[in-house]
């Protein structure tokens, strides 16, 4: 069973719709059904670094779709959501939304990129001053905000508030309302992860227009998105300066850094074992039954191909 899953993870879809825009993102295959409406595949690609991995996580697509699903529904009187429907374990139905180009990315405690800036010797990240004395892992007086922007091609970059403003990219009153929308979902993703013995490290918001009203798009608080600690031992741990236990893409991007790989021009991406991509999967389910409090019941796909084209038939 194990060796078979591996084999036939989706990777990508070649279904197309003729005379219809697609796109293809780091893990989404993006399909235009009409003129408002969106067909998003999550398929079991796995990106760090801004790479998209050359091996497919098993049911990677169907975790992240369906606890994306859940996590709209629990933030939805905070901000309009972009979901329509989820009529399949990898597809959801959405609004095609206008999507404002930065990832307003907020940060409770100095972890991953935070962290590797801050014991390099910086204390400014996107605008934001961090205060001297603090430890890995140690959470902020208050949340922060550190937007980066949305490349199209390459790494997306840091990018303060302020540039933001001044390049004219988003309009003072639209980034007001963002920010305030950001800070307000992280709180309330923050209460639904400490219900459930999680604490919500980080996490990135992607936002749009749809008839002129901010959305939320992509995904919200999945493990692709977000960082989440284990609450029990956080202290101590942090006392004693010992890694937190998470749930997060963190564990591969440390893993591809002891292997040599940063995403950075020369370097050659390290191949991944079957075992630590079962492993990955086993993550993310874990994350799933956390957070959700209901096991993951993953489904095998035979043929996505057809099974986009009877799906996506309701909604041309």
């Amino acid at each position: 069973m194990r060796q078979e899953v591996l084999k036939n993870c989706i990777a990508d879809t070649n279904f197309r719709i003729e005379e219809k825009p697609f796109y293809r993102g780091k893990v989404r295959n993006v399909y235009t059904l009409s003129d408002d409406t969106l067909g998003i595949v999550v398929t079991d690609r796995i990106s760090a670094f801004d790479h998209i991995m050359k091996e497919p996580i098993p049911f990677k697509g169907q975790i992240l779709n369906q606890l994306s699903a859940f996590a709209f529904q629990k933030v939805d009187d905070i901000l309009p959501v972009h979901v329509l429907d989820v009529p399949h374990p990898n597809v959801t139905i959405a609004k095609k939304c206008s999507p404002i180009p930065i990832e307003v990315v907020v940060r409770g405690y100095l972890t991953g990129h935070a962290w590797r800036v801050y014991k390099n010797g910086g204390r400014i990240l996107c605008g934001v001053q961090l205060p001297d004395g603090m430890k890995e892992h140690q959470k902020f007086n208050r949340p922060i905000l550190t937007p980066a922007t949305k490349a199209t091609e390459g790494h997306d970059e840091d990018i303060s508030e302020h540039e933001i403003l001044q390049r004219g990219i988003v309009e003072p009153e639209l980034w007001e309302e963002i920010r305030s929308a950001a800070f307000r979902l992280f709180e309330r993703g923050t209460k639904i992860a400490a219900n459930q013995g999680l604490i919500l490290v980080d996490t990135k918001y992607e936002m749009g227009l749809f008839d002129g009203e901010l959305t939320l798009i992509d995904e919200v608080h999945t493990s692709d998105s977000s960082r989440y600690f284990y609450s029990e031992g956080y202290e101590a741990r942090l006392n004693e300066g010992i890694q937190q236990r998470q749930l997060s893409k963190e564990f591969l991007r440390e893993w591809l850094m002891e292997k040599g790989f940063r995403g950075l021009e020369g370097q050659t991406q390290p191949p991944l074992p079957e075992t630590f991509r079962w492993s990955i999967y086993q993550r993310y389910a874990e994350l799933f039954e956390t957070l959700t409090g209901k096991s993951f019941e993953p489904t095998v796909i035979e043929d996505i191909d057809k099974d986009l084209g009877e799906v996506f038939s309701a909604y041309r």
